[in-house]
């Protein structure tokens, strides 16, 4: 992407007092733009629900009003969804459960990672459990966010990374099957893209998105690199901007995050976030004018 796409703002999708857009993925299909993300709508009453909501749009510019995909239901809070990958002939996206149905501020204990299926991008199947942890029972599989699914050719295994205990990784031959393989040292919502024979890897800290390489999934380095864009400037942004998803294009790369304002998340967390873009050539440099 080049900035002659000239955006009007850096900002796609604004949250407000009532609403909050956060932990966003994307994908692109003939010509258009879907994004996935997490929608926490705050009710009249004082109650917070969070949704997998997608919008659309064809230039980046205009995007659909969202769209919920999943239930209201506090016990599972379906959202942060990691990326969309197509198997078997189908897409599947991968997403979490943000389980707060006690009143917590943030997901509790029961919080497990989930994929869903669609044939079309439109009709999404009933969300099921990905046991990353192998054959033992649900409840010994401990508290896991934030899932995201890649697909290592040399090996022909899938890859799902996920934050408990740092990024841990867990791999499959058929996305139902799970052999848990360890963890190391990262942030949240991880995003892995591969250029020039390396994988990146995305992730976010306290605030920024940091930024690890590897040639093999397995061992990983630190670049050193911490991303926050023009956060300086935004007010929306200045508590924090993090879950960056980078989406490959034909002349660079894409990246959508979210940023919450102008306090970090310990006061803005089910609301006052929004998403944001930003582009950039090399995955190091980044515009978002």
């Amino acid at each position: 992407m080049t900035n002659d796409r000239h955006l009007p703002s850096s900002r796609i999708l604004a949250g407000d007092s009532a609403h909050a857009y956060r932990d966003p993925a994307a994908v692109f299909r003939n010509g258009v733009y879907y994004l996935y993300f997490t929608l926490v709508e705050t009710e009249e009453d004082g109650g917070v629900y969070m949704y997998l909501a997608e919008s659309r749009s064809a230039d980046l510019v205009t995007w659909s009003e969202p769209r919920k995909l999943t239930v209201r239901d506090r016990s599972k809070n379906f959202s942060s969804p990691g990326c969309i990958v197509e198997h078997d002939g189908s897409y599947v996206i991968c997403c979490q459960t943000y389980c707060r149905e006690n009143g917590e501020k943030y997901g509790n204990a029961n919080s497990r990672l989930y994929l869903s299926r669609s044939e079309d991008l439109e009709t999404w199947s009933e969300p099921e459990l990905i046991r990353v942890k192998g054959d033992i029972p649900e409840a010994d599989m401990g508290r896991m966010i934030d899932p995201y699914l890649i697909f290592d050719e040399k090996t022909g295994l899938w890859n799902c990374f996920y934050k408990q205990n740092g990024v841990s990784r867990s791999v499959s031959r058929d996305l139902v099957n799970w052999e848990y393989c360890g963890h190391f040292g990262g942030g949240e919502n991880v995003c892995i893209v591969r250029k020039d024979g390396k994988y990146y890897l995305f992730h976010s800290p306290a605030n920024g998105i940091g930024i690890k390489v590897s040639d093999d999934l397995v061992n990983w380095q630190d670049t050193g690199e911490l991303i926050t864009l023009g956060q300086s400037g935004w007010d929306w942004a200045r508590g924090r901007i993090t879950a960056g998803f980078v989406l490959p294009e034909e002349d660079g790369y894409l990246m959508f995050f979210h940023g919450s304002g102008p306090e970090d998340e310990s006061v803005h967390f089910d609301t006052n976030a929004s998403i944001g873009i930003a582009w950039s050539r090399d995955l190091i440099h980044w515009e978002w004018r």
